[in-house]
């Protein structure tokens, strides 16, 4: 069981990058993820600093028992994703890589929808949200896309923040032009908002923030 273990701390190390970046959009997010930081108690001087917050499950709930659900192939990118040890969010993109065996990875569409090949490069892993660290608003996970695809203009009802993690990506929003967008960058798709992203010659690492009410809602085609 993944409880205070795996996924907290995935959780606890996507929040405090989350928290270092100077980007109003991240605001609403923040209030709303689960266990944010108690008011300190008084200490005396030069008492040994408290440890930070954890995110707390919610009352009358656990986190539940996770597993892999497979060997999904995009997930053989996640050796590149590890080599590259200074990359931005380094410490999160580690805890990520050594410990991704643990994690349920899933796909959203179907061959049908979407077509083969972008199943075999596609994959993403929620760590806070219905079915892991539990929070009622706020969804976060990974995403990966394997090099030279196009995820398909898609929407939902959700707002959305993407901060890419590794490889370089070009992003639409709307029906505006391609944007590169490089580790670092904070990418907000507002409620139904209709995006798409390509990737080129790297395979892309993202964390993604989804917040709204009904987070077991899927994304649609656009």
């Amino acid at each position: 069981m993944l409880s205070d273990g795996v996924l907290t701390g995935l959780a606890l190390k996507a929040r405090r990058l989350l928290g270092s970046l100077d980007e109003p959009s991240l605001a609403p997010f923040l209030a709303d993820w689960p266990g944010r930081e108690r008011p300190r108690r008084e200490r005396p001087d030069h008492a040994p600093p408290e440890p930070p917050d954890s995110p707390a499950p919610a009352s009358g709930l656990r986190v539940p028992d996770v597993g892999s659900d497979s060997r999904l192939p995009v997930l053989r990118c996640l050796t590149d994703f590890a080599a590259d040890e200074s990359g931005f969010g380094a410490p999160l993109v580690a805890d990520l890589c050594r410990n991704h065996h643990l994690l349920s990875w899933r796909q959203t569409y179907a061959a049908g929808d979407v077509g083969a090949a972008f199943l075999e490069n596609y994959a993403y892993t929620e760590i806070v949200g219905m079915n892991s660290v539990p929070s009622p608003r706020i969804a976060c996970g990974f995403l990966i896309l394997g090099p030279s695809t196009l995820y398909p203009r898609h929407r939902h009802e959700a707002q959305e923040i993407y901060i890419p993690l590794r490889g370089t990506a070009r992003w639409q929003q709307n029906d505006a032009v391609w944007r590169e967008r490089r580790p670092g960058a904070v990418i907000h798709h507002t409620s139904d908002e209709p995006h798409s992203m390509q990737t080129g010659a790297e395979p892309l690492l993202a964390l993604y923030v989804w917040r709204g009410e009904q987070l077991n809602q899927k994304a649609r085609l656009a």
